[in-house]
């Protein structure tokens, strides 16, 4: 089995020995599933339950879509005027740090008082925790552009909105991609703990109810779902990444 084979299966099989010790543990010492319930009563309830938990689970998916698009769009943009000019940068960078250090779960009683309880808090909640790294990556990506290859270019007639956007942008595509892994990650976070306050559907609400019927093995399904669904778009923007930015990646041409 070569290296690339060996990372392949690294995760699965961990993920493998990481669920078969956790069954052991709940049946040797006989674990009640109204506490910690095991991956096959798990399993059973998914199974159970598909048609509830599919239905809550395209709810979540579609908000958070709707929320993590929207992130990209301001994301590059606002990254784009940060790294683009040190005026910018020195301006609105520290308030955007200051921004994001505030819990964004505070927000959701204000949107919810603002939009109602519905969709509108969950779209917003997705969008304010998951563009701040699609910014910050951009930003960062334009703003480290060497300055030796930015005298060449205007040496040989560049324009400064030539050098952002035919060298700039493609150089920050790396970065663009890095900051999608990590925010579509707390684009679910962020739908599901606002559909857990301010909504009666997704996987949030789903965590919710369950927890309040005492239906672990449930509530674990749904936090499942909402894993795997994460993981998915997670390898998606990484396969993404490898076939358009294989130039950025020493060696990725080898596996």
């Amino acid at each position: 089995m070569t290296t690339a084979q060996r990372e392949r299966w690294a995760p699965w099989t961990l993920l493998v020995l990481t669920l078969l010790l956790w069954q052991a543990m709940c049946t040797l010492f006989d674990v009640s599933e109204f506490v910690f319930p095991s991956p096959w009563r798990i399993a059973e309830q998914t199974v159970a339950y598909a048609d509830v938990i599919a239905g809550h689970a395209w709810r979540t998916f579609w908000v958070t879509m709707a929320g993590f698009g929207l992130a990209i769009v301001v994301g590059i943009l606002l990254g784009f005027l940060i790294g683009s000019s040190r005026m910018a940068y020195a301006a609105v960078y520290p308030l955007m740090t200051a921004f994001n250090a505030l819990p964004k779960a505070a927000f959701v009683p204000i949107l919810v008082v603002w939009f109602g309880i519905g969709i509108g808090p969950a779209i917003l909640t997705a969008f304010l925790i998951s563009f701040f790294p699609i910014m910050v990556n951009i930003a960062t990506g334009l703003a480290t552009l060497e300055p030796e290859l930015e005298d060449v270019l205007r040496v040989l007639g560049a324009k400064r909105w030539d050098v952002l956007i035919k060298v700039g942008m493609p150089r920050s595509l790396p970065y663009f991609y890095a900051s999608l892994k990590v925010a579509i990650t707390l684009a679910f976070v962020g739908t599901t703990v606002s559909e857990m306050t301010a909504s009666n559907e997704g996987i949030g609400y789903l965590l919710i109810s369950a927890g309040s019927a005492m239906q672990m093995g449930l509530a674990f399904s749904g936090l499942v779902v909402v894993g795997a669904m994460a993981m998915i778009m997670y390898e998606l923007f990484s396969w993404l990444e490898k076939h358009t930015t294989a130039w950025a990646h020493r060696g990725s041409q080898n596996h």
